[in-house]
């Protein structure tokens, strides 16, 4: 049976995907024989790796990682932060699991799922099975990844995102907000910088990103503490 790994460290996700559009007997039939990957699945096809953003989105839905980040007031002794976390979009395939960090992840739960048989926590990770097209999963926990800078800065940690399959990497959205306003914390930068598929806005305490991207991505928000 194949099997998918969704890999999440700390806020951080690295999703190995299954194609696009390759139904799950299709995909089985192709790993348990000796034939070469389909040309569209041929590392000579795809992304290596190199963060690439795309200028405009894909024709057909791909995984779309949206997360919630809420930085409390404790948060800046402690580095963690509240994390609510939904996947739509998921790739059809048998099994999947979505694995966290021990060290930075703790009170996983699951809120919801639809379109997958079966979803429950196992230690620090989410096991999935039998995932059907319109496949919707929402998680919950409290994440370990405000980091306090020796200048007295702040640094939120996030990545690397990817929807990998095999040595290929295949587009895919990801959003988050990072809500702030229980602290004193004020914005200084985001990175990656703002641009044609990483858009950022900021209003007031809240800050979020929406991003389109082939390859790995990381971002960091930078905050200072009081007023600038």
């Amino acid at each position: 049976m194949m099997r998918l790994l969704i890999a999440l460290l700390a806020a951080a996700v690295v999703l190995s995907a299954a194609a696009r559009d390759y139904t799950q007997e299709e995909l089985e039939r192709w790993f348990a024989s000796d034939d070469p990957a389909p040309p569209e699945l041929s590392t000579a096809h795809v992304n290596e790796g190199d963060l690439v953003f795309l200028t405009r989105a894909p024709q057909k839905a791909v995984h779309h990682h949206r997360s919630a980040l809420t930085i409390m007031r404790a948060s800046l002794t402690d580095g963690w932060v509240r994390m609510q976390q939904c996947h739509t979009n998921l790739d059809r395939v048998a099994r999947a699991q979505i694995v966290f960090r021990q060290d930075r992840i703790r009170d996983l739960h699951i809120d919801t799922w639809d379109n997958i048989e079966n979803a429950w926590v196992e230690g620090a990770s989410v096991q999935l099975t039998n995932i059907q097209t319109d496949a919707r999963l929402c998680l919950s926990a409290w994440t370990r990844a405000l980091f306090n800078n020796e200048d007295g800065t702040y640094t939120l940690y996030n990545g690397p995102f990817m929807r990998k399959f095999l040595d290929g990497y295949y587009p895919m959205r990801v959003s988050m907000d990072v809500d702030f306003a229980d602290t004193d914390l004020q914005l200084l930068y985001v990175s990656p910088q703002e641009q044609e598929g990483f858009q950022v806005s900021t209003v007031g305490s809240k800050v979020s990103f929406d991003a389109w991207f082939e390859g790995r991505l990381k971002t960091e928000f930078h905050f200072s503490k009081g007023p600038l």
